[in-house]
């Protein structure tokens, strides 16, 4: 795992020797979840209206080696995108996982969801981004935050991508996200799924919802595997497609690929590799797509990249 320099990575907000490291920003809003805000600005300056991305790390992970390790920053600095990379405190949780199950945590103005939002809305002002093009990713509990904040704030985001992480409502209560963790709700019905999302949410009427990557390992044995099912389906529903995927394939071998809606631009894919722990995958064997490290695993794929053309952020043949 890559090591940083905290107390080196503490430059005032704008200064120009912020670009290329990752910095804490201290002053972004009232922060009713007490959590960290660390941005990279990319070595070359941002073009103005440039996409933003938001990267949440799992339990017992700090979010600049994760961010490292998964390959998030050779995006941005391939891309010339940068960086939100909320970190969670011991003070809050002891495994430092984002709570992602507490309502108190997951509703709009509230805990770490408004905490996070708030270090949204102070880095695209502060890098110019586009408020239409921000996206948000995330593995295990950053996952399951992942999908709490696109329900909790569908507006804000144009697409994100849940990596080993849980359906939106699948637990409030911290018995229940170990039950659920380890065993999916098999009970839930695709119309329950949904609305489980759009009462986390205002009415959307005929706004689209985000769009969503969702990526799953078959020997995961912290997260059961049926909880990306159980999050495509719901997501599918929400969308208003069907149980049947629209398409079904293996893009690499010990892949498997299902997309809901059109193939150049699907409102949801799921993406399965049997082989694959718990954890974020990356291609080890390939260049620039980030390092194996703590619940970072060698999968052969390079998650980051087929995440950033799914959001349209780079041409799909280069993932």
């Amino acid at each position: 795992m890559a090591a940083i320099a905290w107390s080196a990575a503490r430059p005032a907000a704008g200064a120009g020797d912020a670009r290329g490291r990752i910095t804490e920003v201290d002053a972004f809003g009232t922060n009713p979840g007490a959590l960290r805000m660390l941005v990279f600005e990319p070595p070359r300056r941002p073009r103005a209206g440039a996409p933003l991305i938001v990267v949440l790390h799992g339990c017992r992970q700090n979010a600049a080696s994760f961010a490292t390790d998964a390959g998030w920053l050779d995006v941005a600095k391939r891309l010339g995108i940068p960086l939100v990379m909320p970190e969670q405190v011991m003070a809050n949780n002891r495994s430092r996982c984002f709570n992602w199950y507490r309502p108190d945590d997951v509703s709009r103005t509230r805990g770490e969801a408004m905490s996070i939002r708030q270090m949204i809305r102070t880095a695209v002002t502060r890098f110019g981004c586009d408020r239409r093009r921000v996206f948000i990713v995330g593995l295990s509990a950053g996952g399951a935050m992942t999908a709490a904040m696109l329900a909790a704030y569908p507006a804000v985001f144009a697409a994100g991508a849940v990596v080993a992480g849980m359906p939106v409502g699948a637990a409030s209560t911290s018995p229940m996200a170990l039950i659920r963790m380890f065993r999916a709700d098999p009970h839930r019905t695709r119309a329950g799924l949904a609305a489980a999302v759009r009462a986390r949410a205002p009415s959307r009427g005929r706004q689209p919802w985000p769009r969503l990557s969702i990526w799953q390992g078959g020997r995961d044995r912290t997260v059961d595997p049926a909880n990306a099912e159980v999050l495509a389906a719901q997501w599918s529903a929400l969308h208003g497609f069907d149980e049947a995927p629209s398409a079904d394939t293996a893009p690499l071998p010990g892949t498997r690929r299902r997309q809901w809606g059109r193939d150049a631009r699907p409102a949801v894919e799921l993406w399965t590799i049997p082989a694959l722990a718990h954890g974020f995958p990356i291609d080890a064997g390939r260049d620039g797509v980030g390092e194996v490290g703590p619940w970072v695993l060698d999968g052969g794929i390079a998650a980051a990249r087929h995440i950033t053309a799914f959001w349209g952020l780079e041409p799909v043949g280069r993932a």
